[in-house]
């Protein structure tokens, strides 16, 4: 967290590229004492599935120790010397205001990593084969979000500026243009995976894997759902530049559990284990309609106050970090 919180300082501070390399170290560290302390090469100990959570501490510390280095060494407004050691100590009101916009958020991640574990649970119930296909599918469409994060980000920090000086024209044609670029880069992405379903699913579980056919049959029912996810995050992304956090959060409880769970149970009993991934379109298409209802027919406007262009930015992004990698939840 002390990491994420000096990537964003430096963010701030107008250096893009340097958290981009200090990532790009955590992961080579990560991949290198992943096997390590897996297999017990050399001097390292045997762990086993323990080594693979324990490089990743590992990787992430010794960045960390990169970075604050890094930011001495570059003299960055970051660094705190003497009397600047002070400014740890949270005041009140500032803490108050990192209360208020970050329970919203926190309360976001901890929905939607209960979600994907009920998921998992439910996907356990039908099988090795069923998990096979299913993790392996997950592994591709972490892929096909990546478009909607990086476009509802932008979209994001440029909304800030436009309900900063009210010009709301302005901020609904940057909305429909997100939406429509969302719908053009998702949408394509996703033919395009569909299209080369068999070799990319065999990249994951091998070319002769019996779990391959039923890989490409949750991708087909599973995979549209994330052209309604982009245009969601858009529409979600642009409010919460107003500093409205509240309503993603309503949006993605209702969505993920009333209307995911409540299809599958209801379902169920006539389609088996795809009412799961038909649950999947069902909930993004419900949070598409519940989210652009509440973006054209409420008074959020009246009440939004523009957040800075990196507080934009970074809020955009909650939908999509809870899960990491493995990301059932959207």
């Amino acid at each position: 967290m002390i990491s994420v919180i000096l990537t964003m300082g430096l963010r701030g501070a107008g250096d893009s590229r340097t958290p981009l390399i200090f990532m790009g170290v955590t992961v080579a560290l990560d991949t290198i004492f992943n096997p390590l302390l897996i297999s017990g090469v050399g001097p390292f100990p045997r762990l086993g599935i323990t080594g693979s959570a324990l490089s990743t501490a590992v990787a992430a510390a010794i960045s960390f120790v990169m970075m604050v280095a890094y930011a001495y060494w570059k003299d960055l407004p970051l660094r705190l010397r003497g009397a600047e050691l002070s400014y740890l100590k949270p005041a009140r009101d500032e803490l108050g205001f990192i209360v208020s916009k970050g329970f919203p958020m926190g309360a976001q991640m901890m929905i939607m990593s209960a979600a994907g574990i009920i998921i998992v649970g439910l996907v356990n119930r039908e099988g090795m084969m069923t998990t096979a296909a299913f993790g392996a599918s997950m592994q591709v469409f972490t892929y096909i979000q990546m478009p909607a994060m990086a476009s509802s980000g932008a979209i994001s920090a440029m909304a800030a500026q436009f309900i900063g000086a009210r010009k709301w024209n302005r901020l609904d044609d940057l909305t429909h243009a997100g939406v429509m670029t969302n719908f053009v880069m998702t949408g394509s992405l996703t033919v395009l995976i569909l299209l080369l379903d068999r070799p990319v699913l065999e990249l994951f579980l091998g070319p002769d894997s019996p779990a391959v056919p039923l890989a490409r049959h949750i991708q087909f029912l599973v995979i549209w759902n994330f052209v309604f996810f982009g245009m969601t995050m858009v529409f979600s992304g642009t409010m919460r530049a107003g500093g409205v956090v509240w309503v993603p959060l309503f949006v993605l409880a209702v969505t993920l559990y009333p209307v995911r769970l409540g299809f599958y149970y209801f379902a169920y009993p006539h389609i088996a284990a795809d009412a799961i991934w038909m649950s999947f379109p069902v909930a993004s298409f419900s949070s598409l309609g519940i989210t652009a209802w509440i973006y054209y027919r409420t008074a959020w406007r009246e009440k939004a106050q523009a957040e800075s262009v990196g507080e934009a930015a970074e809020q955009a992004n909650a939908e999509g970090e809870p899960a990491g990698r493995f990301n059932p939840t959207m």
